[in-house]
């Protein structure tokens, strides 16, 4: 009973976290699949002797043996999968580079009345950390306009690195991209048109980090990585999203 009156506390704590993001405006696969998930265990802890009679009661038919082993061995088939990529997501997560003979991207995100979004300021944060430290480190700032925004993300972040002492000199703009892979296929031109350091160190959420390198990967670029930290209510929503961000790069 104990147990299980712990499950059902940790499981509704996680229907919490996947929910709070809505009230934020952030609708997605990540917190639609959380919540999914969450509800389906957690009224299955709620009625444990129903669902476990009703278990019992299909297993003894043949056919009912065999739609319980399919959905049982797909969701041991998807929990491996996903602990698989979450490995690689840590693992490129902490990819930072070993040297300052390197040329930063930030890749962009939201920007909200002229000034970064919350995430896109965590991003600016790391990036600036590294480059205050090496100060021969150059940076694309990547990112172009969209139709709700006042300025482009890449005008937006120079200004930022500017406002916080990074000399102009050291910033290279890449404002037409509007997505990751134009982000990188645009800042590598500006790359090799000014022959900057490669390899290049992607600035981005650790979430986003291993589909970036597949990316890069895809136009032979050699990358390493600095992650920002996600606000930890959202980071359960951004990761489980990734799954599916990663899992459709690969099949299509």
């Amino acid at each position: 009973m104990t147990a299980r009156l712990l499950s059902g506390v940790a499981c509704a704590g996680l229907l919490i976290i996947f929910a709070f993001p809505l009230t934020k405006g952030i609708i997605n696969a990540g917190n639609g699949a959380g919540l999914a998930f969450s509800t389906i265990i957690l009224c299955i802890i709620l009625f444990w002797n129903r669902f476990r009679d009703f278990i019992i009661r299909y297993w003894e038919k043949p056919l009912g043996k065999l739609i319980i082993s399919v959905i049982g061995m797909l969701t041991a088939a998807i929990a491996v999968l996903v602990i698989v990529i979450s490995f690689f997501m840590v693992k490129a997560a902490n990819d930072r580079p070993q040297n300052e003979d390197t040329t930063l991207v930030i890749l962009g995100c939201q920007v909200k009345n002229g000034a970064p979004s919350l995430m896109l300021r965590r991003r600016l944060e790391a990036a600036y950390e590294y480059l205050n430290e090496h100060e021969n480190v150059r940076v694309v700032v990547s990112g172009g306009k969209g139709a709700d925004e006042t300025v482009s993300e890449a005008q937006c972040m120079r200004e930022w690195l500017v406002d916080n002492g990074i000399s102009p000199d050291r910033i290279y703009m890449e404002d037409k991209s509007v997505n990751t892979e134009e982000n990188l296929r645009f800042s590598k031109k500006i790359i090799d048109d000014n022959k900057l350091p490669i390899p290049i160190t992607i600035v981005t959420d650790g979430f986003h980090q291993l589909r970036a390198d597949m990316l890069a990967e895809t136009q032979g670029i050699e990358a390493h990585n600095i992650s920002a930290n996600t606000r930890f209510y959202l980071l359960p929503t951004y990761w489980v999203r990734e799954w599916f961000g990663i899992i459709y790069y690969k099949l299509f």
